[in-house]
């Protein structure tokens, strides 16, 4: 089979691999969908042959198939796989992690943050999905509900699930106004979400096409911070309370200080975007507004089958986040693209 692989300074290879014979605890899927995430710009614009700067991952020199929100379909399983784990032709997502698998972290759903192993996460040190097949850990699946398409389980698998479990930690509910900074793919999932548990959204970005984006993903007011000053803005729009809630998937350091900025006194600031830096003036920023910071990296196993059931009993429509469709040969041309990060989201169907 071939997988995309990065090979860096924004360069990548279509490179033909041996197609995977699951081992014990194992399953091999045929992939269906498999979604393009903003962080994959990490790995794909690193220097060549350098470490993966920020990610807190070793340097892999083995070329390794991107692509970490894999959506397919199971066509192998291994010994040792429990009938529960897993059945022939069962759609299906993958939690894009294994660490030790017996810590608590592990078994309560989150091996991202296992302590004991080095983590594999799957389309970075660890074979990913853009290729026809994919070798995981049964321990790793996460059922796709048959009202969702194979494109929804992939945005659901990382950006999407991003957005709705940093929403799920704020606690957000129907009397909440938020501010979203940017309205790339994760911003706008949250827009999304945002709107489908009934709060009042805010969206900023400085992409007129975002902005427009977000309207249409039901944002009740949107703000340019380029052209306006978003901190007032957001005072004006809130009659002076600022909002209850602020989040930031930009990773630019003048949008995390203004999102602090931007939130009440008693509200709640989350942190999603990956790397980067925010300089915080502690006391007036943060101790007296009595502010909570929070961070919050992707999900457990259990959120995310959580957010393929709200996408369905809420109607959310995740397949409109997706702006191009593309085959594993356009990758290329695909990536070139994205790493303008003036579009929407994208995802190659296999």
């Amino acid at each position: 089979m071939q997988g995309v692989v990065f090979t860096g300074d924004r360069e990548l290879e279509l490179m033909t691999f041996p197609d995977p014979t699951p081992g014990s605890g194992e399953v091999v899927l045929e992939m269906k969908a498999s979604g393009m995430c903003g962080s994959d710009l990490h790995q794909y614009r690193r220097p060549r042959n350098q470490d993966r700067q920020g990610t807190g991952l070793p340097f892999n020199p083995n070329p390794t198939i991107a692509g970490h929100e894999p959506c397919g379909v199971v066509v192998a399983i291994g010994p040792d796989v429990l009938p529960a784990q897993a059945r022939i032709g069962a759609r299906v997502m993958v939690h894009h992690y294994t660490g030790c698998t017996q810590c608590g972290h592990c078994r309560s759903g989150w091996q991202q943050l296992c302590q004991e192993v080095p983590v594999k996460v799957y389309g970075n040190n660890a074979h990913g999905g853009h290729a026809r097949y994919m070798k995981v850990p049964a321990d790793t699946l996460v059922p796709l509900p048959d009202e969702l398409t194979f494109e929804a389980g992939a945005a659901i698998a990382c950006g999407s699930g991003t957005a709705y479990g940093a929403l799920r930690r704020m606690n957000i509910n129907g009397r909440d106004t938020i501010a979203i900074f940017g309205q790339g793919p994760v911003g706008l999932a949250a827009t999304q979400f945002a709107k489908a548990m009934g709060a009042r959204v805010i969206a900023l970005d400085i992409s007129p096409q975002r902005l427009k984006r977000a309207k249409e993903f039901g944002a009740d007011e949107v703000v340019d911070p380029g052209s306006n000053d978003p901190v007032a803005a957001i005072k004006d729009l809130t009659h002076g309370r600022y909002a209850d809630l602020s989040l930031d998937t930009s990773s630019n350091a003048e949008a995390r200080a203004n999102a602090i900025k931007s939130t009440k006194v008693w509200g709640t600031m989350c942190f999603v975007g990956e790397g980067g830096h925010v300089d915080i003036d502690v006391s007036p920023m943060l101790l007296r507004r009595q502010m909570t910071l929070v961070a919050s990296w992707t999900f457990s196993n259990i959120i995310q089958a959580e957010c393929a059931t709200f996408c369905v009993e809420r109607k959310v429509d995740v397949d409109a986040l997706f702006t191009h469709r593309w085959k594993l040969d356009q990758a290329d041309t695909a990536y070139k693209l994205f790493d303008k990060q003036a579009d929407g989201k994208g995802v190659f169907l296999i």
